[in-house]
């Protein structure tokens, strides 16, 4: 790849990259001297289980892997013992040491899913922090002023609402950051809520006299309800351990218009391939439910194989889709073409009128291959040799071929 293309394929699905032309004179010169970039990631083990949200960003490592970089996936053993602030509104219990070691080792067997355990650097930030001494802490702190700490939203928040900040959480930061210093990082990547820590990172590398790592942030990924972000605590999970089976059925659960983000942050298709397959759905070429599908598969295939994605797609079918539709249903020959969905009704005698038909859709009577349909004035397009089964409230059903 040209640095244009690979500054493209880094940013698809980024929010923040902090600076773009630093990112950019760090690839030239990793080009010209042939020394990778070292892009760290870090994760707290706060939970055993790591979740398609999680994913997020550990593709834009693996995205970084895959341009020849050093991918550090950086276990925050030490960091988990303060809690991390972040979002929260009132002080986090830390977890035990047992909690996170068993944690920890679940998270070096589930990133290899994505990452290459061949090229990935695991690393515990309990290595440099565990040598700190009460000096150390003292000089790391001197690096930093109260008000710029105080300043995160978290905090500022939480002072207005007179609630309590423990002392603890102002250091988590700090240390947080110094990780980027004793690694050495050139990349740093987080979630957007990881922003202003990415930043004291960025700091306190210029204080000691390194060159400022780029932070590249990446957007929440909202769960199945389309509304909150993905959380196992609020059960709109889909987690990347789940059977093959679970997790088709929960992506063909989620919205259709959440379907593009999910392309966009779970998928290695390009913004262009992207744009083209909407493109589609939206002019009625191709079935929302069949790109959905897709996308299911694409997903299963990274975690698990080939085999099971396609393997769950026949179960989902047998046991959803079909599951409703009678042994025999009545077939009628249609000419291929574009037709509004409820002109079709009307053709096909599923409806006895245009307002009807209309009716029975607005009200979430009308399935295409066992998925609602919602607007009548929506495009439907039947190719030759297309098929097809309309459904009409929880009788009527009927096989449209087109010829």
């Amino acid at each position: 790849m040209t640095i244009d293309e690979q500054i493209a394929f880094i940013k698809k699905g980024a929010v923040d990259v902090i600076r773009e032309d630093d990112l950019r004179a760090k690839l030239e010169r990793s080009e010209k001297t042939g020394k990778p970039l070292r892009v760290k990631l870090g994760a707290d083990p706060t939970a055993p289980d790591i979740h398609l949200g999680h994913t997020v960003v550990i593709r834009k490592l693996k995205a970084f892997q895959d341009l020849g970089h050093t991918a550090i996936f950086l276990i925050g053993d030490f960091t988990g013992l303060i809690g991390d602030p972040t979002g929260k509104s009132v002080t986090r219990p830390p977890l035990s040491i047992e909690e996170i070691a068993a944690n920890a080792e679940t998270y070096k067997t589930q990133i290899f899913k994505l990452l290459d355990p061949e090229k990935t650097e695991i690393r515990f930030n309990s290595e440099w922090m565990n040598r700190f001494s009460a000096a150390d802490f003292v000089k790391l702190t001197s690096r930093v002023t109260v008000k710029q700490i105080l300043e995160r939203d978290d905090f500022e928040k939480r002072m207005a609402e007179e609630k309590p900040i423990s002392l603890h959480e102002l250091l988590y930061p700090l240390v947080q950051g110094y990780d980027s210093v004793a690694l050495e990082a050139d990349v740093e990547l987080g979630g957007t809520d990881q922003k202003f820590n990415l930043l004291v990172g960025r700091n306190l590398q210029r204080e000691y006299q390194q060159e400022p790592q780029i932070i590249i942030t990446t957007p929440l990924l909202e769960g199945l309800d389309g509304v909150q972000k993905m959380s196992k605590s609020l059960g709109n999970y889909i987690g990347i351990g789940e059977a093959p089976g679970e997790m088709f059925g929960k992506i063909m659960s989620i919205s259709d218009e959440l379907m593009w983000k999910y392309y966009e942050l779970l998928t290695d298709m390009t913004v262009d391939e992207i744009n083209a397959l909407r493109f589609r759905s939206e002019s009625g070429a191709e079935n929302p439910r069949n790109i959905k599908v897709n996308l299911a598969k694409l997903i299963i295939n990274d975690f698990h194989s080939a085999e099971a994605a396609f393997a769950a797609e026949d179960e989902f079918n047998r046991r959803f889709v079909k599951k409703e539709m009678p042994d025999e249903i009545e077939e009628t020959a249609i000419a291929s073409g574009t037709y509004k969905l409820a002109d079709l009704l009307v053709q096909t005698n599923l409806a006895a009128s245009k307002g009807e038909a209309k009716r029975l859709i607005e009200q979430g009577g009308v399935k295409i291959a066992g998925e609602k349909a919602s607007d009548a004035k929506a495009d439907f397009t039947l190719n030759s040799g297309d098929e097809y089964v309309l459904q009409v409230g929880k009788l009527k059903f009927l096989k449209v071929k087109a010829n």
